[in-house]
Formats: structure tokens, C-alpha cells, sequence
């Protein structure tokens, strides 16, 4: 086991007292921080040695299998004419099969000796195979293909074949993607035109739209062949005919059918043996559907009949016959049953079977498995399922396989199903072997078929339960997976025959970064309030819920306090103390942490001599804290570029869960913990991957916001979570305060007084404001006591009125989310308001500020231009179309809104509302304003989807859900996302799935891109005397890249100057290249960084990119007009290496690692100058992904990384939606690079740092600087926020010390954070007396944080301020250290 474990470090001294991450935290703090008695610094350090392995094996692909264990050349000793067949296949399991059948017809043949070769298409990939695979074909008579859906692999398969199709005596091509489909030729028989003809035969293959597609055509073409023959000619017919049987041979897949089709298509068409008389039978036809059992005589129809016999069984035990016996559904690919290769399928059956569970396998022949699921699994009479749960052991989507997916369909049966959907995996593209040794686990391309398109279906638990022998190429059992998957799907079942009084429930929140006043941790929920209404809701639905306190705020205090501890103690209550012993005892998995953490117990989560774990049980319910990586406080270990093991305390946190307090279902608590991103694979997890065998066998729900789907992703692949969504607080204007709001109101006055003789006096107050306000950094504005002359007063007016409209307009969410508390009327407005600013075309919807600038004869875009230059009356016609969206949509919600501001009856309401006449809300709204004209129809439509739209906010279903997913029913999925773009996200409470991987970026992607990208460059320009940026280094998100579909790779593209080309099935696998005349530009050279958890998503887009990057750096341009050519060439002469190489441009993480840990280091005060946080940036980002050897997966490359850093002359990221930006999360700054690139670049020049904002209709590209101010004005210092936030309590104490740790973040990798933000922030909440006492009061531990970061801030250089202040904060330190002793005390 130890050698699959990628380790990343060993101790070269392991006393595991040396790392204790505290004392070494207050090494770093010890110069910011008041001097405290007795703190027992360790002058040792640790000496690490660093092991990071990467070799290339092989040709560097996926797979080193080759055709050559698939090549049958025959003695031929009696001189017989040889008939060649070449065939390329998808997966191996026709590959037994075939070989069989010509080894018996070469015995027994007295007409012809047949040679045999057969590809898997993955094989393709590799120059050699193809170049054989050309020559295999020149002598070839007879060419199959089947199931070939990977476009560039079928455009290869294609370019081959054409060439030698006339002269190939047949080519048969079974379903496929129609570019390959067209090769088909069987005498006068082809499929040439297919899509385009009249005939009955291909209008069968035109309705694609069926989802299950060419499959399920061809097998109705089947069964309606006797009608669609009689409109062919005769020898058309006849043609035509062989055609079917030949599928349906095939699709008969035994070696006796396969045997009959080679006879029958040589016989017929190979011209050597015209004159013989060749015998064929029929094909044996096998039931389309039905359910197979590897025990019983035959394959039953009718689920009664199978489960008579079932039993009948002799062999069965008396437990397995019992009715109390839990039942599991499996589906199965027909093709491995009757081509013999089950072997994998009949060890799951047996599996379950000695596990005393019933099981009812059932298969079909096409790729839609919805009909058999409702035949089969659902009681005709009853209408109940019959199972308990199902797993699907296909990996294909129920509907479609490969091809194109019907998901609503699917959706639809597994709803009638009701029970939980697991979709395992056979190893496709991989053998067992090749799978076990990647770090990235499956091969990229199944991922994208076999992983993230079952997920669109609500599929989970994407376990690899069988390999593939290299030699044979036949699935096999992988016993230790087919062991754990059996044993999940049977405690998922469980959850359906359990009473609710006995089910035990273990809920884990966590604590991140670990301190007593982050325990809760989650992305924009209030985690006790939620858990407190979870329990309350639990328990009147009959689950045992003992001793629950009176409030939420009790709850906290029984979970992080000791009530024990008679002293000073930072611990949280002890729930349970495991001995070291039975800790070995029940986690088999420990020894393989000791490589780093020493033997247990270590110093994290323990006394010294047991493990503790944290947290308390109310009945059968456990509130558990989940422990962090234990390394968060070690700089060394911060900078190594693999992530370290999880802790000894870890382990025995959930060996509690499962073993000890017996869960039947853990419930993690919000965004998010620490399991799912533990080292292992990124996806198909192996045994000795953590997060698999932490989380065990306790079925995994994990409540996760709805706008990130892609880290939910990460929770549903890594640790096999059943994910549910919860909604994020709704979005609300910023507003304005102090001295914005008396600008406001100086510029009104301004407006209405401008020609009298006030002019002048105003605006001078204007300016002097302005500046009070720190305006001046973000506008211009001219000297105080200087004379304006009257023509530019509106100039300066205008500049600073968009500034503060800027502010006022901008959008945040407001306090915390409340699991299960619908939004209230306000809320909704917000909400609605925002997606009425959009123009949805596809939907030929008009956007609210388009339809009302349309009243007044302007066009919106140019609105916000003019607003963006600050013409005064834009700015103003702006406010106005503003202020009418919200009223408009306030009257419009007014209607369904009760006395209590909640939203009620919707759909009766809102009937009565959107019919006819001039009685409409919104229209006798507006009849009151300028916009009074405004198009009605236009109106109308925008209103009825805000109508659909108000339904599925305020229909709520977070708790309904999980109590659902308690009792063993399918949670229905849905995608996550930014609700504003995409408000099919809700309603929240589904199980959250990401998009098709393979369908970014779409084309409305890439004209947003092309438009930032334009102003990016339009911006640099201006700041840089007229250059145009040589490199730009930015950075790839997993959830931006949902949620936008693709924008920010899109812009990538578009910056190189290359157009993604999607095929015929829609999906994105190819690009072109841009001509530099079209593009009027030169090329920008890149530097990617990709995200951690976009490498797990979107590695096929990763290839994409590389692949385009190098394309680029290889055109024949010159220098001055392609920067990724003339970058690339000199890189290549300095390192020695050839173009291809020094193009390296998209870099991440190492596989199974996450962040540049600069996030780590900064949250937990651990680092010691800005220089070490570099060096750890460059030590884990550094790893490329080279298209040209993809198997490889990550590799390091460090050097190129480097030199094509050193050209950035900029920095950029994207904000993509209102509720996360720049402070809100430590992801942002542990991505940038802007003060690591000073340091590079051979001139030391600060690169220019861009932040693109496309958080509304009027995209926007700022400075980082400006960004920053923007951020820390409508958030950290805006009342209005800060009071939403200490409204949800414990939690919002611990949001405002995190905004401000954040901001210290960017101090530190940018230098972009101006003094004034600081010195703001310690006069709102550290010179406000009343301030100080409720946060202090509120919230101990993150209020001692936040005067520690003020601290810090000073410390480190990023704030000067006076001596009074600082002394303050000293003492202040103090005050609240005593304060936090007594309260333990």
C-alpha cells in the first residue's frame, strides 16, 4: 500500500514535538504581539528532505497497451486466400470475443485463413500505433468500428480509413459520430449522405434529438427492417439488409454470433472467395433488455418470474430469501454479458449476495436504460421501487452512454425510482495497473463520459470497481473496491429500512483556521442557527434528539466549550478520548501517516497519550468538529510542493464517526472541510488514497453553497458526497454612508443649484469631500482652493458621482444564511432585480435597464460607457433606469407579500397579476416616471420569468432534501452556479452537479471573453505609454468557469488569438487559429495559473490549452507580432530544450494537492517575510500539464515557470458574481503573483495588476488598487454590512476579522492596499467604544484575531499609524487574552 501513496516529505528528525504548530505561530507573532510569560519557544527546527517523483513512462500517454495482444496472423499452411480485418474499438470487451471466433474459424475453415488486429481508440493517441495502424489498414479487406465518440481520435480514425475505403472490400462502422458513421460502405450500400438524405432508412438517424441517439435508432432500424427495405431497389436491399444483420451480430457480441458475421461479410463481399458457397446461421438473438442473474437458466422479462426464482434458489441462505433482506438494484451493459466478458459484473452480484442483500441485475442492448429501470425496479401495481438502492455498473449516463444524454429523462425515471443512484466505473481506457500508478486516477476523457455526465443525472460515488488485463483486455473484480462499493450501496439502502428513532447522525462542522472562534466555518451560513432548525425539524419528524438547549446560542457554547477544564484551556468539549492502542485497532490506514506525523498520538487533537475528539452527542445525533491539515502553522511544511497526509487526529475523528459512535450518515456542515482535499488521485480514488479511507463506509451528505459547484464537485468525487445545495444570503446594493452619503447629496444639490451662483461653492465642497473620502486615488480631481472654470465643473462632478453610484450600486450579500428559512420579500427584490439586468437572447428576453434606456431613445451600452467616463447626465439617466428596475420589481413583489415581509402564494398571486390590461404593477409604476412608455410586450415577457423566477426563490426545499437523502431517497439534481446568470440553480436543496466538461467554453463565452479581453488590453495600453503587454499571468477557476461557461478560458484563447472549434456532438475538443490580419493585434503570450480544482474539472481543457499555446509558438510569424513565439524561441535557446518544451504555459498544482498555501500561511500568522511566501507559490504551482505526454499528469517546471513569469508585464483575475470577491476569500490573494513578478523581472519593474469585474450587465476591467478600495468600502467599512454580519452573532464577528485578514493578505503578495483602509477599519471597530464591548462580548477568540492582525498589519510594514493607536491595540491584546482565560476558567 505504501508504494501507492504519492508521499510527499519524510521527517528527517520525527520527533513529533518539534512541529507543534503553535509554539511555532508564536515564534512569527512574537515580534507584533504584547510579550505573554513562559512560552516555550523550540530553537530546533525540523529538517525536511524533499521526494517529488515524476517520470515519464513509456510513450507518456495514458496507456502503453498495444495492438500487438490483439493480433491473430494464421499459419495458413494450406494456402487458402488470407481475408485481413482491422477494427478500432472503444473498450476492450469485444476483444476476447473476436479473438475466439477467428481462432475457430482458422481451425476449421476450409475457404479462407483470416488475420486479425484490433486499436482501442485511446491507442491512437500514440504516433507509433498510428503509423501501424495506417499500414495495418493498406492490406486490410474488411474494417469494423464501433462506439468511436472522441473527436479527435474519430477525426484520425477517418483520415485513415478514407484513404483506403474504395479499395477495402467492406467497412462497417456501428454507432459512432457521423463523421466516422459516413465511412460505412457494404457493396451499393453507404451511409455517405447520412443526415442529409430523404430516405426512411436515414431519417431514422436524423431525429438525434431522441437522446439516446444513433444507438437506439439503429436498434428500432432493427425491428422495423421489413418496412424501411421495400422502398430500397433490390441489390440496395439486399445490402442494406446485411448491413442490419451485421449489427445485429455484433451487437449479439458471442464468439459464435461474431464468427457467422465474418463469414457472412467475406463471404459476400471478399472477391477471393465469390465462387465459394459460405454457410452462415442466423444471428442468436439475445432480449434487448431483461434481467440476468450469472445463477440462473435463462434471462428473465418479468421481474415476478426472476424473483420466483430467486426463491427457489438452493444454493441461497435462508437470510438472503428473508422478506427483511435488503434489496439492490444493479444495471448492466449488455455487450459484457454476451460477449462473455462479466467476469467483474458476476463479483459484484456475489458480493452483495454473501452480504445477505437480494440483488435484481438488469441490462439493456442500447444506451437508454430508463425504460428498464421503470419496467424492472418499480412495482407495476404499487408503483414502489422494489430495491432499496441502485448502482449503475455501466459508468455510462442512464440515457445516451457516449453519445448524446437525455438527463430530463433520466431524471425522470430515477425520481419514480426514488432511491440512491451510484455509478461505479470499469476501468475503460486504462489497465488495472496504468490506473494504480497515474496520480491523476481515470483518464481524462473518462472522467468527461463516465463521471461527470452520471453526475447530471444525480449519479454519486464514482468508485473504480474492476480493471482490465492488459494481455486479454477483460474486466476483473478489483476485490478490496467491489468490497467498499458493496458495502455503500447496502448502508445506503439501509437508510430506507431504519426507523428514524434509530438512526444515528453524525453532523461535522469545521474550524478553519483552528482557533476556538472559528469553529462553525462555512461559506455564508450560519452554521449553529442552521444546525439548531436541522435538529429542531429532526426531531418532530421522530429522530432522537436528546438534551437540545433552548437556543442556537447555547448550542455553541455546549460544543466549544470544556466544561471540565478547570483552567486555562483553549480546548472545545471532549466527546471522546481514544487510547493510542484501539486507535491502531480501528484505523487500519494509520501506519501510512507516520511517514509524516511520527507515531500516533502526536501533538494535534490529543493529551499527550490519547486522540481527542472534539464535539457532543445529543442522543443519537453527534456534533463533531472536524480536525484541519495540522500543518496550517509550520512554514517548512507549508512549503513543500505536496500536500502533507492527514493527521493521526484526523483519522481517529472519523474512525469515531464510523466505528465507535456507529453512524449511519455523517452530514458535513456547509463549505468547506479539509477531507476532500486530502492527497490521493484527483478522481477514481484507489484504496490508499485519504480521503477514501477516511470517509470509509458512512454514506456522506454534505450541505454545500449553490454558487460553487465546483469545489462541490471535488466533495462528490473525492469523498463521495450526496451534496445539497443551500442558498446564498440574496445580494443587496452596498448603499452609501458618512461622508459618501453627504457627497450624494452635495452632488443633488449640485444638479439643481449648477446655474446659479452656488455653482462653484459646491463643487469645491464636492472636491474637498471627496478627498476626506480617499476619492482621490480613484479619481482625479483638481487642487483644493483652485478655481474651476463652469465648462468642467460637470466633468469633475460626473467623475465622482460615477464613483460613488459605483459604490452605492455595488452588490452584496447581507448577513448569513439560514438553512430552511425561505428569503424574505426585500431579499427577493434584490435578488430579482439583479437578473432582470441581464439580456438573456437565447430566451428573447430584454433586459429591464435595456427596455427603459430604450423608452428614452438610448441604447444601454452606450449608458454605461458614458456613466464609465463620468458624463454627468449618464451618470444621472443611469441612477434613474436604477432606481425604476427596483421600484418596478418592488410593486411587481408587492402583490405576493404577507404583513410579516414574506412571500406567499405565489402562483395564484402572480396568475391574476400577468393577465391582461393596464392594471399591471409595474406599469402603473412606471407611469409615474420618465419611462412611462416603456414596450409593453417587452415588459411583460421580462415579468413573467421574474414570475417563474420569484417561484423558485422562495421555494425552498434545503431541509426537505436532506430528510430525503436521511431516508434513503434519490435527491434530485440540479447545476450550481450564480443564480443570477443561471436561475435554473433554484431552487436550492438539490444535489448540486458542475456542467459537461467537454461543452466550455460556449460561444456566448467567447464573446464576453473577446470584450474584456479588448478592454484588458485597451487598458494597459493607456497606462503604458501605448504598449501592448507581451505576457499577461492569470489565473483559471473551477467555479468561474461554471458559472460563466467558460468565460476566463475563453479569454485565454482569445488573447493567444485562437477560436475553439466544438464537433458534431457540440463539445469542445479542438481550436484554430485567428489570422493576425482578422486578429489586428499581436499575439499576448500567457501564463496560466489553473486552481487546483479546475485541474480536476477541466484537465481535458487544460490539454486544450497547451495544445493551442504550443500551436501558436510554432507558426511561422514574426516575433514582434506573436510574443508566445518570440518568448517561447528565446526560452528554448537559454534552457537548451526545444520550442515545444519552453512553451510551457499552463501550470497547477501537483496532482492531489491544492492552493499555494500563501492562504495557509497568511490566515495562521506563520510566515516570515514576503519572500518565503513566494517561495512557496513557485513550489507548488509549478507543475505543467504537457498535452504532448497527458499521462504524465502533473510534472514539475520550475525553471520555465519562472522565465515566462519574468515576462509578465501584468497581472489578472476575474470577479464573476456579486457574493465573492477580492476579501471575501483567502483564494484570490494565494493566486497572485503581482509582487513575485517584480522580483523575476530582469528590470525589477512592478507588472501592472487587473482585476476584470463582470459581476453586472457592464463588464469592467479596474486596478487591483482600485478594486481593493472598492472591495473595503462596501464591505469592511460599510455599515451596512458589517451590521448584517454581527446580526448572525458568533459568526459575523468571525466574517469581519476574516475581511480584514484577507486584506493583509493582499498587502502581501501586491503592496496594492492603501494606509487609509487600515486606519478606517481600527477607527470603525477599535475606537468605537460601543463596537469594541459587542464584538469582544460577541465573539472572544475572533475579536483577540482581529486586534492580532491590526497588529500584524503594523508589524509587517502594511500600516503606519500612531504610537497611541498601536498601544491601544497592546493592551487591548491583553485585556482580551485575561478575558478568554476567565471565561475557560
Amino acid at each position: 500500500m505504501a508504494s501507492l501513496v504519492s508521499s510527499s516529505f519524510t521527517l528527517a528528525s520525527s520527533k513529533p514535538d518539534q512541529l507543534s504548530s503553535l509554539s511555532q505561530k508564536h515564534y512569527f507573532l512574537h515580534s507584533f504581539l504584547p510579550k505573554k510569560p513562559n512560552h516555550n519557544n523550540n530553537p530546533n527546527s525540523v529538517k525536511f528532505t524533499s521526494k517529488v517523483k515524476c517520470a515519464v513512462v513509456g510513450n507518456g500517454l495514458f496507456t502503453q497497451t498495444t495492438q500487438e495482444v490483439r493480433r491473430i496472423v494464421p499459419e495458413n499452411l494450406r494456402n487458402l486466400p488470407t481475408v485481413k480485418i482491422v477494427y478500432v474499438v472503444l473498450e476492450a470487451q469485444y476483444q476476447s470475443s473476436l479473438t475466439a471466433a477467428v481462432q475457430s474459424l482458422n481451425q476449421s475453415s476450409k475457404f479462407a485463413s483470416f488475420e486479425l488486429v484490433g486499436y482501442l481508440v485511446e491507442e491512437l493517441r500514440d504516433k507509433s500505433a498510428y503509423e501501424t495502424f495506417c499500414k495495418d489498414l493498406e492490406g486490410a479487406n474488411i474494417f469494423i468500428g464501433s462506439l468511436i465518440f472522441v473527436e479527435e481520435l474519430a477525426l484520425k480514425v477517418k483520415e485513415a480509413v478514407e484513404k483506403q475505403r474504395d479499395r477495402m472490400d467492406a467497412v462497417l462502422v456501428f454507432p459512432s459520430m457521423p463523421e466516422v458513421m459516413r465511412l460505412n460502405k457494404l457493396g451499393s450500400f453507404s451511409m455517405s449522405q447520412l443526415g442529409q438524405s430523404k430516405s426512411p432508412f436515414f431519417q431514422l438517424f436524423k431525429r438525434k434529438k431522441q437522446g439516446a441517439g444513433f444507438a437506439d435508432s439503429m436498434l428500432k432500424l432493427v425491428r422495423t427492417l421489413p418496412k424501411v427495405l421495400k422502398y430500397l431497389p433490390s441489390d440496395k436491399a439486399q445490402d442494406a439488409r446485411l448491413y442490419i444483420l451485421a449489427l445485429q451480430f455484433w451487437l449479439g457480441g458471442s464468439p459464435d454470433n461474431l464468427q457467422n458475421f465474418l463469414k457472412m461479410i467475406s463471404g459476400s463481399y471478399v472477391p477471393a472467395l465469390k465462387g465459394f458457397k459460405i454457410e452462415y446461421s442466423d444471428p442468436v438473438l439475445y432480449l434487448d433488455s431483461g434481467i440476468w442473474h450469472p445463477l440462473a437458466p435463462t434471462m428473465y422479462e418479468d421481474a415476478k418470474e426472476y424473483l420466483n426464482w430467486y426463491g427457489t434458489r438452493r444454493d441461497a441462505s435462508a437470510a438472503l430469501k428473508s422478506p427483511d433482506a435488503p434489496i439492490v438494484g444493479l444495471v448492466l451493459q449488455r455487450s459484457h454479458i454476451v460477449t462473455g466478458d462479466d467476469s467483474h459484473y458476476v463479483a459484484v452480484i456475489m458480493e452483495l449476495e454473501a452480504r445477505g442483500a437480494k440483488v435484481i441485475p438488469i441490462f439493456a442492448g442500447g444506451l437508454d436504460f430508463s425504460g428498464p429501470v421503470e419496467k424492472y425496479l418499480i412495482d407495476p401495481v404499487t408503483k414502489k421501487p422494489m430495491i432499496d438502492s441502485v448502482v449503475s455498473l455501466t459508468g455510462f449516463a442512464l440515457v445516451g452512454g457516449p453519445a448524446r444524454q437525455d438527463h430530463p429523462r433520466a431524471i425522470e425515471a430515477l425520481m419514480k425510482l426514488d432511491v440512491p443512484y451510484i455509478v461505479a466505473l470499469p476501468l475503460v481506457f486504462q489497465t488495472t495497473e496504468e490506473w494504480l500508478n497515474s496520480t491523476l486516477g481515470l483518464h481524462p476523457i473518462q472522467v468527461a463520459l463516465q463521471v461527470a455526465l452520471p453526475e447530471l443525472d444525480g449519479g454519486m460515488e464514482p468508485i473504480v470497481f474492476a480493471g482490465r488485463d492488459p494481455r486479454t483486455g477483460k474486466s476483473h473484480a478489483l476485490h478490496k473496491r467491489v468490497d467498499q462499493l458493496c458495502t455503500r450501496a447496502i448502508k445506503w439502502g439501509s437508510l430506507k429500512r431504519k426507523t428514524k428513532a434509530d438512526k444515528k447522525l453524525a453532523i461535522t462542522v469545521f474550524s478553519f483556521p483552528p482557533d476556538k472562534g472559528n469553529v462553525g466555518t462555512a461559506a455564508y451560513l450560519n452554521v449553529f442557527s442552521s444546525i439548531y432548525s436541522v435538529l429542531k425539524e429532526l426531531k418532530n419528524d421522530g429522530y432522537t434528539v436528546e438534551d437540545l438547549p433552548e437556543t442556537a446560542e447555547a448550542l455553541i457554547e455546549d460544543v466549544i466549550h470544556d466544561k471540565e477544564a478547570q483552567f486555562s484551556s483553549p480546548n472545545l468539549n471532549v466527546a471522546y478520548k481514544m487510547n493510542v492502542r484501539e486507535y491502531y485497532n480501528l484505523t487500519p490506514y494509520a501506519t501510512a501517516l507516520e511517514e509524516n506525523w511520527g507515531k500516533a498520538p502526536g501533538n494535534l487533537n490529543s493529551d499527550g497519550e490519547n486522540l481527542l475528539v472534539y464535539g457532543k452527542q445529543f442522543g443519537n445525533v453527534f456534533i463533531g468538529v472536524q480536525p484541519t491539515f495540522g500543518y496550517e502553522g509550520d512554514p517548512m511544511r507549508l512549503l513543500f510542493s505536496k500536500s502533507a497526509s492527514p493527521h493521526h487526529g484526523f483519522a481517529a475523528y472519523y474512525s469515531f464517526v464510523e466505528k465507535i459512535f456507529k453512524a449511519d450518515v455523517v452530514l458535513h456542515f456547509g463549505t468547506h472541510g479539509s477531507l476532500e482535499f486530502m492527497p490521493g488521485k484527483q478522481v477514481g480514488m484507489s484504496d490508499a488514497c485519504f480521503p477514501d479511507s477516511l470517509i470509509g463506509n458512512i454514506p456522506n451528505i454534505y450541505y454545500y453553497a449553490a454558487n460553487n459547484p465546483s469545489e462541490a464537485t471535488i466533495a462528490k468525487r473525492r469523498s463521495y458526497a450526496n451534496t445539497i445545495s443551500y442558498l446564498t444570503p440574496p445580494a443587496e446594493n452596498a448603499g452609501l454612508y458618512k461622508g459618501l452619503k453627504q457627497l450624494s447629496e452635495l452632488i443633488a444639490s449640485y444638479q439643481s443649484l449648477k446655474d446659479t451662483g452656488r455653482g462653484a461653492q459646491i463643487v469645491s465642497s464636492i472636491v474637498s469631500t471627496a478627498k476626506q473620502c480617499n476619492l482621490d486615488k480613484d479619481v482625479e480631481l483638481p487642487e483644493e482652493g483652485v478655481e474651476i472654470p463652469a465648462k468642467e465643473r460637470d466633468n469633475v462632478v460626473g467623475k465622482v458621482y460615477a464613483k460613488i453610484m459605483e459604490i452605492e450600486s455595488r452588490l452584496l450579500p447581507c448577513g448569513l444564511h439560514v438553512i430552511g428559512e425561505p428569503p424574505s420579500a426585500l431579499e427577493a427584490i434584490a435578488t430579482l432585480v439583479n437578473i432582470a439586468a441581464l439580456d438573456r437572447t437565447e430566451e428573447e428576453i430584454s433586459g429591464l435597464p435595456s427596455i427603459l434606456a430604450e423608452t428614452v431613445g438610448r441604447k444601454i451600452e452606450d449608458v454605461y460607457r458614458g456613466n464609465d467616463q463620468g458624463i454627468l447626465k449618464d451618470v444621472e439617466l443611469l441612477r434613474q433606469i436604477t432606481e425604476a428596475s427596483r421600484g418596478s420589481i418592488s410593486a411587481f413583489v408587492a402583490q405576493t407579500t404577507n404583513s410579516k415581509g414574506q412571500v406567499v402564494d405565489v402562483k395564484n398571486k402572480l396568475s391574476s397579476v400577468l393577465g391582461f390590461g393596464i392594471n399591471e404593477p409595474w406599469v402603473s409604476y412606471l407611469s409615474d416616471t420618465k419611462f412611462y412608455r416603456a414596450d409593453r410586450e417587452k415588459l411583460r415577457k421580462q415579468f413573467d420569468f421574474l414570475g417563474e423566477c420569484l417561484k423558485l426563490i422562495v421555494a425552498d426545499n434545503e431541509l426537505g432534501s436532506l430528510k430525503q437523502a436521511l431516508e434513503g431517497k434519490y435527491v434530485e439534481p440540479g447545476p450550481g452556479g450564480d443564480p443570477i446568470r443561471n436561475p435554473k440553480v433554484l431552487p436550492t436543496g438539490k444535489n448540486i452537479h458542475a456542467l459537461d466538461p467537454q461543452a466550455i467554453p460556449t460561444t456566448a463565452a467567447m464573446q464576453s471573453a473577446k470584450i474584456v479581453v479588448d478592454r484588458l488590453i485597451e487598458r494597459q495600453k493607456a497606462d503604458n505609454d501605448g504598449k501592448y503587454p507581451e505576457t499577461v499571468a492569470l489565473v483559471l477557476w473551477g467555479t468561474d468557469n461554471i458559472k460563466t461557461y467558460g468565460e476566463s478560458l475563453a479569454q485565454v484563447l482569445w488573447m493567444i488569438g485562437v477560436l475553439p472549434v466544438a464537433d458534431s456532438l457540440g463539445r469542445v475538443n479542438r481550436v484554430e487559429v485567428v489570422s493576425l490580419e482578422e486578429l489586428g493585434r499581436p499575439r499576448i503570450d500567457v501564463v496560466v495559473n489553473c486552481s487546483g480544482v479546475f485541474r480536476d474539472l477541466f484537465i481535458n481543457q487544460m490539454n486544450l490549452l497547451d495544445r493551442a499555446v504550443k500551436m501558436v509558438a510554432e507558426l511561422d510569424e514574426p516575433a514582434e507580432q506573436n510574443y508566445v513565439r518570440k518568448h517561447a524561441l528565446e526560452q528554448a535557446k537559454e534552457l537548451g530544450i526545444d520550442i515545444r518544451e519552453a512553451a510551457t504555459r499552463v501550470f497547477s498544482n501537483a496532482s492531489g494537492s491544492y492552493s499555494s498555501n500563501v492562504n495557509l500561511a497568511v490566515e495562521n500568522s506563520s510566515w516570515n517575510d514576503e519572500k518565503q511566501l513566494q517561495d512557496m507559490y513557485l513550489s507548488r504551482k509549478s507543475f505543467a500539464f504537457d498535452s504532448d505526454a497527458p499521462g504524465v499528469g502533473m510534472s514539475e517546471k520550475r525553471q520555465v515557470f519562472e522565465m515566462a513569469l519574468s515576462t509578465a508585464d501584468a497581472t489578472f483575475q476575474n470577479l464573476d458574481s456579486s457574493e465573492i470577491s477580492l476579501t471575501d476569500v483567502s483564494h484570490y490573494f494565494d493566486s497572485d503573483p503581482t509582487n513575485l513578478v517584480q522580483g523575476l523581472r530582469k528590470d525589477g519593474k512592478k507588472p501592472s495588476a487587473y482585476i476584470a469585474d463582470t459581476t453586472t450587465a457592464n463588464a469592467q476591467v479596474r486596478t487591483l488598487s482600485e478594486t481593493v478600495r472598492l472591495d473595503a468600502r462596501t464591505k469592511l467599512l460599510n455599515p451596512k454590512w458589517y451590521e448584517g454580519m454581527m446580526s448572525s452573532g458568533y459568526e459575523g464577528v468571525r466574517e469581519i476579522e476574516k475581511r480584514l485578514t484577507n486584506t493583509v493578505g493582499w498587502s502581501a503578495t501586491s503592496g496594492q492596499v492603501d494606509n487609509w483602509v487600515y486606519e478606517e477599519a481600527n477607527t470603525t471597530f477599535i475606537k468605537d467604544e460601543a463596537m469594541l464591548e459587542r464584538l469582544m462580548k460577541t465573539n472572544p477568540n475572533s475579536f483577540r484575531k482581529l486586534i492580532q492582525t491590526f497588529l500584524e498589519a503594523n508589524g509587517r510594514g502594511y500600516w503606519e499609524t500612531s504610537e497611541d493607536n498601536i498601544e491601544k491595540l497592546r493592551q487591548l491584546y491583553s485585556e482580551v487574552e485575561d478575558k478568554i482565560e476567565g471565561i475557560d476558567r
